[in-house]
């Protein structure tokens, strides 16, 4: 079953073509890599899917259902969540707090969205730290933290914007690791990332936008070593990148 399918999505900034007419479907229980160049337009593609922004022409549907329009808030209760580039917790809340606002975004009563938040929380490492204040926590733990409240909003569909960003790799190992987990509760993802490693371990099936516009799609092996992305992305870290694919 396709949940999400893009079709002809476009967006431009003034004279700017951030995104053109990009089309791509992510299936249930799949989980799609999104890579490319810096300013090749995949947070704005995310933007468009997640309700930030309207597309200009295109059509986002979500389980048959039309998203053009929708906010953000809209889409969420629908199932669609997206994590951010840069974590940033309520610093005044602490992580538990955190969580349940998160919750609180499907479930109508407190007590529930605790127990929610308490889940999630286990799953994502951070138990130990729920009384701990928003601003207590280091770079990787907002990363788990920004999971567990996405999480708890009860997604089919997740879509993640360069989690892996700042982390050393045994941090980006562990985070794999995590993720790996996720999907395996049937969650289904959509995942932006640079760390090659990340994306290969990762993607089932990865996309490659290159100045707004897909370039490639296809399996992990297929993409890297496809000349066109080599040359717009990969360069000499292909080789690296394959190397990751196989271990």
């Amino acid at each position: 079953m396709i949940l999400l399918r893009v079709t002809g999505v476009s967006k431009a900034f003034g004279g700017l073509r951030a995104v053109r007419r990009v089309s791509f479907d992510l299936a249930e229980g799949e989980m799609l890599g999104l890579i490319g160049p810096n300013g090749a337009g995949k947070t704005t593609l995310f933007h468009l899917v997640s309700g930030f922004l309207r597309p200009d022409e295109g059509i986002v549907t979500y389980a048959g259902e039309s998203l053009v329009g929708l906010r953000p808030h809209d889409v969420c209760q629908r199932g669609m969540v997206r994590t951010f580039q840069i974590a940033r917790p309520f610093l005044r809340l602490t992580v538990l707090e955190n969580v349940v606002v998160g919750a609180l975004e499907r479930v109508a009563h407190r007590r529930e969205a605790v127990a929610i938040a308490e889940e999630m929380l286990e799953l994502t490492g951070l138990a130990d730290r729920a009384g701990s204040m928003g601003h207590s926590l280091t770079l990787p733990d907002r990363k788990r933290l920004e999971l567990a409240r996405a999480l708890a909003t009860r997604p089919r569909v997740l879509l993640l914007d360069e989690v892996m960003a700042g982390l050393n790799p045994t941090e980006t190992g562990r985070l794999i690791d995590l993720i790996r987990a996720i999907h395996g509760r049937g969650i289904t993802i959509l995942l932006i990332e640079h760390v090659m490693k990340a994306v290969m371990a990762l993607s089932q099936r990865i996309l490659v936008l290159n100045y707004g516009e897909v370039i490639a799609q296809g399996s992990p092996e297929e993409v890297v070593r496809d000349p066109k992305v080599i040359e717009a992305y990969l360069g000499e870290d292909s080789a690296g990148a394959e190397a990751g694919a196989k271990e």
